[in-house]
């Protein structure tokens, strides 16, 4: 996963495939999603040690396969407070920010 800073300062990761794993051609497609779920959760491991206030994942707009994937893992974490896939300016609709509490 590529871990950037925006302009803002926010955090941010992103979860496209070539990326983070090179030449993934010879994956399936349920391979490449457990790669990209498996790298999502340890990065929103390390922001709950950090008292992150909020963390953005770049999970592309595509079919949504991962997004929602994302978003059902999301709704049983107790550490979030909130979550919005709305318009950004630098993602588009391909990202979700994610708000925690503590």
């Amino acid at each position: 996963m590529k871990n950037i800073l925006t302009e803002a300062g926010l955090p941010t990761c992103s979860f496209y495939m070539a990326d983070t794993h090179g030449n993934v051609s010879y994956c399936s497609l349920y391979k490449i999603l457990s790669l990209q779920v498996k790298t999502f959760d340890e990065y929103y491991h390390l922001a709950i040690p950090h008292h992150q206030y909020s963390l953005i994942i770049i999970h592309g707009v595509g079919e949504g396969v991962l997004r929602d994937e994302i978003h059902d893992i999301l709704r049983l974490r107790k550490e979030v407070k909130s979550f919005v896939n709305q318009y950004h300016p630098n993602f588009g609709y391909g990202a979700t920010e994610i708000f925690f509490q503590y």
